[in-house]
């Protein structure tokens, strides 16, 4: 399986005691989602190698996860700081009007005001909020995913419509 056939659930903070436990910080919406997994993907040496869950404890968005093969903090140790992930197919079912941040990568973006700006290059996931980062007039312009800017999105024609703040984008192009 290959990273894009997935979507990264979250990292391996640290070791938890001495049998081999790990504390894993999650990067999804509704850690609750999660408690049954089964297996993961780590992504080891840039190879995603399956891992069985043999058990998991949630703290907020944080969770402790105990996987079959590690026996020892040693072990543990060696999965510090790797990405989780988990396949596509296994994402949860979304309401009409929903999406998932991955999924925005490549849809055109249409402002109410500007038109067409351009498509979705990338997306930043930074602590304070995330952003769309699009090619405008040249330069890479960043756009906050909230819901006053985004106003909607069609899956179907893969595009976007906001309502840009006046001058957001000539922040950038200037």
């Amino acid at each position: 399986m290959t990273k894009e056939e997935c979507y990264e659930l979250g990292y391996i903070a640290k070791p938890i005691g001495l049998k081999g436990d790990v504390a894993i910080v999650l990067d999804v919406d509704f850690p609750e989602d999660y408690e049954d997994l089964e297996s993961v993907l780590i992504e080891v040496d840039g190879a995603l190698i399956p891992f069985v869950v043999a058990a998991v404890h949630f703290r907020g968005n944080k969770m402790s996860m105990k996987l079959a093969e590690i026996t020892s903090i040693e072990q543990a140790e060696k999965l510090r700081s790797k990405k989780l992930y988990l396949p596509l197919t296994e994402l949860p079912e979304l309401e009409e009007g929903q999406y998932y941040l991955h999924q925005l990568v490549g849809y055109q973006i249409d402002d109410i005001n500007l038109g067409n700006i351009g498509k979705v290059k990338l997306i930043y996931n930074l602590p304070a909020q995330d952003l769309l980062a699009v090619i405008y007039k040249g330069v890479e312009a960043m756009i906050p995913i909230n819901n006053s800017i985004i106003l909607a999105v069609n899956h179907e024609t893969k595009s976007i419509k906001t309502n840009l703040p006046d001058g957001l984008l000539e922040v950038y192009a200037n």
